[in-house]
C-alpha cells in the first residue's frame, strides 16, 4: 500500500486541482504516482519533464528506443510500475518485450541505461566512445538528463511504494522483475536456487 495518499480532488486546493487539469489536457490520464505526487505541483511538474525531454530526443531517438531505454533503467532499479508502462508501450505497439532482439544502437542505449542504474561513477569508456559516435553534445546532454528523471521515477515509485495501476495489470501478469533489491541494496536473484552448483 502507498505510504502516500492520492490528493482527493474534492478536497485539494486550487493549485492541486489546476495542476491535475492541466495533466489530465495534456496527457489525458492521471496515473496513481501522480496522483500522489500532486500534493506538491511543484514537484509534479518536475517530474512531468520527462515529457519534454522525450521531445526533445525525438529527432535521434524513435519510440522504441526510448521504451528500450526506459525499460533497462526500470528493470535495473527494480521498480515494477515504470516496468509495466513500457511493458505496456512495447506490447501495444505490437511487440513481445522478452522477444525483442534490439538493434545495434538500442543495444548500446540498453547497455548505458543498466551502467548508469548499477554505479554512475563507473559508466564504461567504451559505451562512451560509442555513444560519441552516434549521438552530438545536446543529444547526450538530454539523455543524460532523461535517464535522471527516470531513475527519479524509479526512487519515488519504489519508496513510496505507489500502487501499481489497475491498468497495468495485464502487461505485468505473469511477469516478475529478474532479481529483487536485498535489505542491504544489493541485487539478488528471485529465484533461490539461481547460481547453485
Amino acid at each position: 500500500m502507498s505510504h502516500i495518499t492520492p490528493i482527493d480532488y474534492d478536497t485539494a486546493s486550487d493549485a492541486v486541482r489546476a495542476e491535475h487539469d492541466r495533466e489530465v489536457a495534456l496527457r489525458g490520464r492521471m496515473t496513481n504516482m501522480k496522483r500522489t505526487l500532486l500534493h506538491s505541483p511543484v514537484a509534479h511538474r518536475i517530474y512531468a519533464e520527462w515529457f519534454t525531454l522525450r521531445e526533445e530526443l525525438r529527432p535521434a531517438l524513435d519510440d522504441r528506443a526510448v521504451w528500450l531505454f526506459c525499460q533497462a533503467i526500470s528493470l535495473e532499479s527494480c521498480a515494477i510500475i515504470p516496468v509495466g508502462f513500457f511493458r505496456r508501450a512495447l506490447i501495444n505497439a505490437g511487440l513481445t518485450p522478452e522477444a525483442i532482439v534490439p538493434t545495434e544502437d538500442e543495444a548500446l542505449l540498453i547497455d548505458f541505461g543498466k551502467s548508469i542504474v548499477k554505479d554512475s561513477n563507473a559508466v564504461p569508456e567504451e559505451l562512451w566512445a560509442q555513444l560519441k559516435s552516434r549521438y552530438d553534445e545536446p543529444t547526450l546532454v538530454n539523455l543524460v538528463a532523461f535517464a535522471g528523471i527516470m531513475i527519479a521515477t524509479a526512487v519515488y515509485t519504489n519508496v513510496v511504494k505507489v500502487d501499481i495501476d489497475p491498468e497495468l495489470g495485464v502487461y505485468l501478469d505473469g511477469f516478475e522483475l529478474p532479481f529483487t533489491p536485498s535489505p542491504l541494496g544489493e541485487k539478488v536473484p528471485d529465484r533461490a536456487d539461481e547460481g547453485a552448483p
